[in-house]
Parts: C-alpha cells; sequence; structure tokens
C-alpha cells in the first residue's frame, strides 16, 4: 500500500511538472456547448437542473459543464453530469468522483469495473466496448449506483492513473490537455432482490443512449 502510494504521488507528481513546464498556448477545439447536449435522449425526457454556485464551479475548475436529471418511459430518474476542462495546466484537473463524494456524506461502499457496448455516433453504425467505473455508494438509508469515465480525443478511460498519464502524452505530442468527466448516477430505491440489479440495466441502458451524442460536444 505504501509503495503504492508513493508511486502515485510520484506519477501525480511529474505530471504537474510536464503540463507547468509545456507552456504553450494550447488550440481552441471547435465543440458544441454542452448547454445544446439533448434534451430526449432515446426513451429518456430530460431536465435542465440548477447551475452550480459559482464557488462550487471554481473548485471543480470546469469550463463547461451540463447537469441534468432524465426520467425514463417507466418513471425512473438519473442523474446526469458531464463536466469539460479545457485546460489541465493550470492545476484545473479533473476531480475523481471518489475524492468529491465523501465531502458530501456518500461512502463508496463497492467498487469496481463495467464494460458496454456503445455506439460510435448518432449517425453511424460502428460500435465500440468501453470501460467506466461501477461505483455503489451510501449516505444512511440512501444507496445509489455510479457510472463514471474520463474522455478526450476519442479516447475513454476509466482509470483515474492512466487519465493523468495520456494527459501528459498528449500534451506533448498535441499540445492539447483538454478532456471531460463523464458521470451517471441511477438511485437504488430499496435493499429488496432485483432493485440494485434493475438500476443497474436502467443506468447501462442511459449509457447506451447518451455515448453516440458525446462526441459532437467533447471534441476528438
Amino acid at each position: 500500500m505504501i509503495a503504492r502510494a508513493l508511486i502515485l504521488a510520484a506519477l501525480f507528481g511529474s505530471t504537474a511538472l510536464v503540463l507547468a513546464e509545456a507552456s504553450r498556448a494550447e488550440p481552441t477545439p471547435i465543440r458544441k456547448p454542452l448547454a445544446e447536449l439533448p434534451i430526449v435522449i432515446g426513451e429518456w425526457q430530460g431536465r435542465v437542473e440548477r447551475d452550480f454556485q459559482p464557488d462550487i464551479v471554481k473548485v471543480l475548475g470546469v469550463d463547461d459543464y451540463a447537469n441534468r436529471s432524465y426520467v425514463g418511459a417507466d418513471g425512473r430518474r438519473l442523474g446526469l453530469y458531464v463536466g469539460y476542462h479545457s485546460n489541465q495546466r493550470q492545476g484545473d484537473t479533473i476531480h475523481s468522483p471518489l475524492n468529491c463524494l465523501p465531502g458530501a456524506g456518500w461512502i463508496p461502499t463497492e467498487q469496481g469495473r463495467r464494460t458496454i457496448d456503445v455506439r460510435d455516433s448518432s449517425d453511424g453504425p460502428q460500435r465500440r466496448s468501453i470501460e467506466v467505473n461501477r461505483v455503489i455508494i451510501e449516505k444512511g438509508l440512501d444507496r445509489q449506483l455510479v457510472l463514471y469515465w474520463y474522455q478526450s480525443h476519442g479516447r475513454v478511460v476509466a482509470s483515474e492513473y492512466w487519465g493523468k498519464i495520456y494527459t501528459v502524452v498528449d500534451a506533448i505530442r498535441l499540445n492539447r490537455t483538454d478532456a471531460a468527466l463523464v458521470r451517471v448516477i441511477a438511485p437504488v430505491p430499496s435493499r429488496e432482490p432485483g432493485v440494485l440489479e434493475t438500476s443497474d440495466s436502467a443506468a447501462v441502458a442511459f449509457v447506451e443512449a447518451l455515448f453516440p451524442h458525446l462526441g459532437r460536444y467533447l471534441p476528438s
């Protein structure tokens, strides 16, 4: 455990050093604002949630974000957050949900990965498998399922550490450090048998419907 912590500390330290030294102005990629993300995604009807307070936006360090809730045809509700960082050179790096959720009182009780088969775009047949994080969180009697991943330049990464490595590689190779965090939250309304599995299936179905749209808002 100590060895792993030292390796991670060295990784994050070297990441900060490389990004600080690579101070050339980054090109501004062409993309659509996240506010234009569709309100209707597949069978899911969305609603724009209240904007974050300025101090929260400052802590997140995002340059653009979407905070939505979506309701499925069966009445099941999901939460969606997409946070886009145009530049991660000045300390505005993406915050892992595993660091942020405990601060809001949510305790991760189960962590793993999930592979989801998705279409690359809404107007094309090409498909691929993406690996995302799957976390169960609890606060008191409440329980939720969280799926999240990091996305940049057409790449989907579940690992926070590989995400840091790719940021350094892209800074050197492309002179770009832009990336996004995509997070989907599904409430788990009870602990009865099958309820968690139903919430999991709903979250996966939403990701399958959402993913083809993201390429228009998160630059490749």
